[in-house]
């Protein structure tokens, strides 16, 4: 059995929408940014709405769902994907590429005394520093080292690396946003039960806060894969397969596992559905499960991946 994406074949993008609602209650808290706080706007039809959460959000979300805490690896069903392991000097592990949030270009990989991976990527892409740049190149180079920066999007912005004008779009990209916004204000205290007008600079008396949450009838998470993109990348059939079945787990595994965004904004999966192209059906999370560890094999077996695809390397400053 194989993952059919034949459908996909003519379309510029596959589409996804997916309704959600609060898994308890009916408020929720969206992300907030400095000196603005939440993300309020009109729509085109004047509709009060929010930002939940953020693309750039969206993208670490997507990736640490595939991430193992408890075994400092990925899921089971992806063991075997290339990707960077950053170690202390006493072989503890501190971080990796799939949990950075710039992926290979984290300055635990590229700013340390193990100049490894720089290196590699000096020798790969360091022949243009001038005209234009080879994306396609460096889409092969980021398939064997770190594939999350191939979906996810990199900007590898150091001089020596054709310039530093390496830019990766991402391939996948998503956020969550609400219509017909209602503020809903609440707020509480920090009590201080020894000392209730104490120094509240230094932690101590008590302390007031307000607190704006919000609801809405409609929560949406929109997801964009963009496969033009990734069929201009011409990296062969066996890494579109798998990149195209890496993405859809994603998806599937984050709205499973991954919409406990924040302590106030804990969402629940009402219905997903593919708006472009109408004629495909996202496989099931359980089906990705069981062909994905058979796509990674064919990807290695086709000297995609770095060998080991675990790139080692050791932080010091």
């Amino acid at each position: 059995m194989t993952l059919d994406f034949s459908a996909l074949d003519t379309s510029p993008r596959l589409l996804l929408e997916a309704d959600l609602r609060p898994l308890q209650g009916t408020r929720f808290q969206p992300t907030g940014f400095p000196d603005l706080g939440a993300a309020r706007y009109d729509g085109p039809d004047g509709r009060p709405m929010l930002l939940v959460e953020s693309a750039q959000s969206m993208a670490n979300r997507l990736e640490s769902v595939c991430w193992d805490t408890a075994a400092g690896d990925w899921q089971p069903p992806l063991r075997g994907l290339p990707y960077i392991r950053v170690e202390d000097g006493d072989g503890r592990m501190l971080t990796s590429s799939v949990l950075e949030a710039h992926r290979i270009n984290s300055p635990y990989i590229l700013e340390g005394q193990d100049r490894s991976v720089l290196d590699i990527l000096k020798q790969e892409l360091s022949d243009r520093n001038e005209g234009v740049v080879d994306i396609r190149k460096l889409a092969r180079v980021l398939l064997r080292l770190d594939i999350n920066s191939l979906v996810h999007g990199v900007f590898l912005s150091k001089k020596e690396l054709s310039g530093g004008r390496l830019r990766l779009p991402r391939i996948l990209s998503a956020f969550i946003e609400a219509a017909d916004v209602r503020v809903a204000q609440s707020g509480g205290v920090k009590n201080d039960q020894i000392n209730p007008s104490g120094d509240t600079g230094r932690g101590f008396g008590n302390v007031p806060f307000s607190r704006d949450e919000y609801t809405s009838p409609r929560i949406t998470a929109y997801l964009n894969i963009d496969l033009a993109q990734l069929r201009g990348l011409r990296l062969g059939k066996a890494a579109e397969s798998l990149l195209l079945g890496l993405m859809a787990y994603k998806i599937r595994l984050f709205l499973k596992d991954g919409l406990r965004l924040r302590t106030a904004c804990d969402l629940d999966l009402e219905e997903l559905r593919v708006t472009r192209p109408a004629s495909f059906a996202l496989p099931g999370l359980e089906e990705l499960e069981n062909l994905l560890p058979e796509l990674i094999e064919t990807a290695a077996g086709e000297g995609l991946f770095a060998d080991p695809p675990v790139t080692m390397v050791t932080w010091r400053k």
